[in-house]
């Protein structure tokens, strides 16, 4: 195992009851979107859960990672449910790097006079 999920997701929500702690208005905020997130909609929880983390390995959040893995979990997806959830992540970001590229070469001839 990479790391102790479970040791890194305990210290992380310790970290974050301090600064919710220090600033109460961003605490409501931040349940105002976790109920957002886990109220009953057209989506089941797990499928929640998977979306959530497609989202996580787009952004590079490990505290989101640990947080909607445990919850994937918990609602019952499968490995294979994963997988193909993180192969749709995998691929958008090949995606967003090839959309990026195409903005990086349009930069780069906007300072080269277009050599």
């Amino acid at each position: 195992m990479m790391q102790d999920w479970n040791a890194y997701l305990e210290n992380m929500m310790g970290r974050v009851g301090e600064l919710t702690a220090l600033s109460p208005e961003l605490g409501q905020g931040l349940q105002t979107f976790r109920g957002a997130v886990e109220a009953p909609g057209h989506l089941p929880a797990k499928m929640h859960s998977l979306i959530a983390l497609a989202v996580a390995v787009t952004t590079r959040c490990d505290g989101c990672i640990a947080t909607h893995a445990r919850a994937a979990a918990e609602n019952g997806a499968t490995k294979e449910e994963l997988a193909e959830t993180l192969t749709v992540a995998v691929a958008l970001n090949a995606g967003a790097a090839v959309a990026y590229s195409a903005r990086v070469m349009d930069a780069f001839s906007a300072f080269s006079d277009g050599k």
